[in-house]
């Protein structure tokens, strides 16, 4: 592992103001090209923000009131999708800053909330090197 990431996990693990951000849209947004959840998701990696989930949900409805579901036999896949951010409270803040033009452009819908949160743990991934 290397040094700027275990100092990472550290500074989130003992930080007093971690966020969560979770932004609502659907499978189908689009940006350029791209699904929405996608680019939010790169965009939070180059950002170097701790960790992206991209939950899509099986039904819900939003401002518009039109239910949307997961049913097997239909041939869009459009269902409600949570992204969910957290990290330093600043960061998360400054990224959805940096991220709002591009929701706020969207054709349809979207919501975005922050809530304060206690990190219980953020342990690596990262496998152990193994004896070769």
């Amino acid at each position: 592992m290397s040094a700027g990431l275990s100092l990472n996990l550290f500074k989130m693990e003992t930080s007093k103001s971690v966020g969560r951000l979770r932004i609502y849209v659907s499978s189908t947004d689009q940006f350029r090209q791209t699904p929405l959840y996608e680019f939010i998701t790169l965009q939070a990696k180059k950002e170097d923000l701790a960790g992206v989930t991209v939950i899509k949900g099986i039904l819900g409805f939003g401002a518009s009131s039109v239910i949307h579901s997961y049913k097997f036999w239909e041939v869009s896949d459009k269902v409600p999708t949570v992204i969910e951010i957290v990290d330093d409270e600043d960061k998360v803040l400054s990224f959805y800053e940096h991220i709002k033009p591009q929701l706020e452009s969207m054709k349809y819908g979207c919501l975005a909330t922050f809530e304060k949160t206690t990190v219980l743990i953020y342990k690596s991934g990262h496998k152990p090197a193994t004896d070769q």
